[in-house]
């Protein structure tokens, strides 16, 4: 398979700078990619002239502001290709599914489906919000981040056995099982995802588990194919 040069040294470096939490200069980056810096200049020129890198007050180069505007206009086509294997979710485990966000530290809801026929009905709600520490969704998203040494003992839990479950944390007698979405740049992109169901007591907790792995799964594939 054959590429253009000059986009594919583009996109890695978009890649380098996405891995840089503090920012890169232009000598490190020429160094990350193996090109001459007066190269490594123009590939960053043209990407600062598309806003997808900006230089910050020191030269150092960052991600710039048209990746967040690029991540918002994939969201609706995800919500699309995702909202049936939800609903599949749902009525597989008979409790209701989403999908959930990182927004700064708090976890949000940005997507529901709910199991056909259900009599009973959670308080989780598209833009329903709570801290990222507390609930089966956020503790999800902590987890597929690299393993620090204050990660609380949910946290720890949750990424050795692939899924986060929690007990009445969010709502009395609610049940909620999750595991994050392992997508491409995950916390670079802004796109720190976790996918789950939350019940009133009685959710066979280990079925709902399986289940809820196969549908994050299912995600990845939908995004990486």
């Amino acid at each position: 398979m054959s590429t253009l040069q000059t986009l594919d040294r583009g996109l890695r470096a978009l890649d380098v700078v996405a891995r840089s939490s503090n920012g890169i200069t232009v000598a490190d980056l020429a160094r990350e990619l193996d090109v001459h810096r007066a190269i490594c200049y123009r590939i960053v020129a043209t990407l600062e002239a598309h806003a997808l890198v900006a230089r910050t007050e020191d030269g150092r180069i960052r991600l710039g502001v048209a990746i967040p505007v690029l991540a918002s206009r994939f969201e609706p086509q995800l919500a699309r290709d995702v909202q049936p294997l939800l609903q599949e979710l749902a009525d597989t485990t008979g409790a209701t599914a989403f999908v959930s966000a990182a927004q700064g530290t708090d976890c949000v809801v940005i997507m529901v489906a709910e199991p056909e026929g259900a009599l009973l009905r959670v308080g989780y709600r598209v833009g329903s919000r709570h801290p990222l520490d507390t609930g089966a969704a956020g503790i999800a998203i902590l987890a597929l981040r690299p393993e620090q040494p204050g990660d609380p003992e949910s946290v720890r839990v949750a990424r050795r056995d692939g899924y986060s479950l929690t007990r009445g944390q969010l709502e009395h007698g609610a049940v909620g099982i999750a595991t994050g979405v392992a997508l491409p740049d995950t916390v670079a992109a802004g796109l720190e995802r976790s996918v789950g169901v939350v019940a009133i007591d009685g959710l066979d907790t280990e079925r709902a588990a399986e289940a809820v792995i196969r549908a994050a799964r299912a995600l990845e594939g939908l995004v990486t194919a």
